[in-house]
């Protein structure tokens, strides 16, 4: 089994910028797809990013597309997500997620392993 812990969330400014981070531990993710999901407050839990491990493959969902950046650091065994130029929209609780079965990386449902999230606030 796969542990997965989040850190990074804060409260921002509009415009800023923000790095979460997730560590694994108990496996190598080296065979797993890896993502990062986010849930508003009242809306359902939504697809931001995803990477293949084994190949470096990544995804972004379309609303982060151009602004967020997912990335791993193999040796620590752990995935990124920089995100920038921050909205009001972007104000969610963020988790990440890992399995080593993916076929669809944006469906919530594919994964196995969740972390118990870190909450992303962005203030006008």
């Amino acid at each position: 089994q796969v542990q997965l812990v989040e850190s990074g969330g804060g409260l921002v400014q509009i415009g800023n910028s923000l790095r979460l981070s997730c560590a694994a531990s108990g496996r190598a993710l080296s065979s797993y797809t890896v993502a990062w999901f986010r849930q508003a407050r009242g809306k359902e839990r939504e697809f931001v990013a995803g990477l293949r491990w084994d190949n470096g493959n990544t995804y972004l969902g379309d609303s982060v597309k151009g602004r967020f950046t997912i990335s791993r650091d193999i040796a620590k065994n752990m995935l990124y997500l920089e995100m920038n130029s921050l909205g009001p929209e972007d104000t969610a609780v963020c988790y990440c997620a890992a399995d080593h079965t993916v076929y669809y990386i944006s469906r919530r449902q594919q994964y196995t392993y969740w972390g118990q999230g870190t909450q992303v606030t962005v203030s006008s």
